[in-house]
């Protein structure tokens, strides 16, 4: 797959959507078990609460795309209310992978609707796309690079802890982040084939212009890691880690620098979340809407009490919405 920078914009229209969740309708799992299901790997990374330690990796590489980077300092509420982005974030994403089919689909269409929205012109040249030119979050490229930074950080954070995924379990995580793809409303074009051209692809963009860290990335990124609420800066072993987790050329855009101490805070924090984290109880260990999913699949009508307290850790309320059930 060729990644260059494209003049025009390739926008997912509400068409393209409604035909890409047509494909996810004829694959899903189930009308319950939603669009992965049980038996998925998808499930089994990301019930893990340890992908959390990717976050800000996610973050920072969707960051280092102009575009994007513009859309969220000139769109988002990130600033005033981090916390929120973040409960809005994994809302979107766990109702996608973790809700029933209908929840997921309705998820897929308030994120495009969201998406539609969010248009501007860029207020500064930066890397390949010049000042003035037009970005649109429903735009194609920005969505195929905003959802490889989820898939790819996701597993990375898992594989960091727990036993890494083989290579068939690898093929069938890409497989199945492809149907994730289409819930953005990118279709099999607009993804690569197989695990293979995933890593082609995620490479090609490291090694591309078209990610150029932007003086609205770097403000954001230090607003989030070093911003004047002390009691939402993320410790100094996070910072570390995340700082590791990027590529070098981004790393040196974002300005981290990693001395010994910090390569040290990371290395304990690592080596006691490795001893301590796989010896959790599942419902200390698996994240709530995996958990609210099961209690689901099991006819419970609602998640119990340490569900609901689970749920609003990582999505800012007890239970996912439960129109279109």
């Amino acid at each position: 797959m060729l990644v260059r920078s494209r003049k025009a914009l390739q926008v997912v229209s509400g068409n393209d959507l409604e035909s890409a969740l047509d494909q996810v309708r004829a694959h899903a799992a189930a009308p319950l078990a939603g669009v992965f299901g049980p038996t998925s790997v998808t499930w089994q990374i990301d019930r893990e609460a340890v992908i959390f330690l990717g976050a800000g990796r996610a973050l920072l590489l969707q960051l280092a795309h102009p575009w994007v980077a513009a859309a969220i300092a000139e769109h988002s509420k990130t600033f005033a209310d981090p916390i929120g982005r973040f409960h809005r974030t994994f809302d979107i994403v766990f109702a996608m992978v973790f809700g029933s089919l209908d929840r997921a689909l309705l998820s897929s269409r308030q994120l495009h609707r969201r998406h539609s929205m969010i248009v501007g012109e860029m207020p500064e040249a930066v890397g390949p796309f010049a000042a003035g030119s037009r970005y649109c979050a429903n735009d194609i490229p920005s969505l195929r690079w905003v959802h490889s930074t989820l898939v790819e950080t996701a597993l990375m954070a898992h594989d960091l802890v727990l036993p890494p995924l083989s290579a068939e379990e690898r093929e069938r995580y890409w497989t199945e982040s492809r149907m994730f793809g289409a819930l953005f409303g990118l279709t099999g074009d607009d993804l690569p084939a197989d695990w293979a051209g995933f890593v082609a692809y995620t490479t090609a963009m490291t090694q591309s212009d078209t990610l150029t860290v932007s003086a609205a990335a770097r403000e954001i990124a230090r607003q989030i890691f070093d911003g004047a609420r002390p009691w939402l800066r993320p410790p100094r072993w996070y910072r570390a880690l995340t700082a590791r987790m990027l590529p070098e050329p981004l790393r040196a855009g974002f300005g981290f620098e990693l001395d010994e101490r910090d390569a040290s805070s990371a290395d304990s924090a690592l080596k006691w979340i490795r001893r301590v984290y796989p010896k959790l109880p599942d419902r200390l260990r698996y994240v709530g809407p995996y958990q609210e999913a099961q209690a689901r699949l099991r006819g419970e009508p609602q998640p119990d009490w340490m569900t609901r307290c689970l749920n609003r850790a990582w999505i800012g309320r007890s239970q996912m919405n439960q129109r279109g059930k």
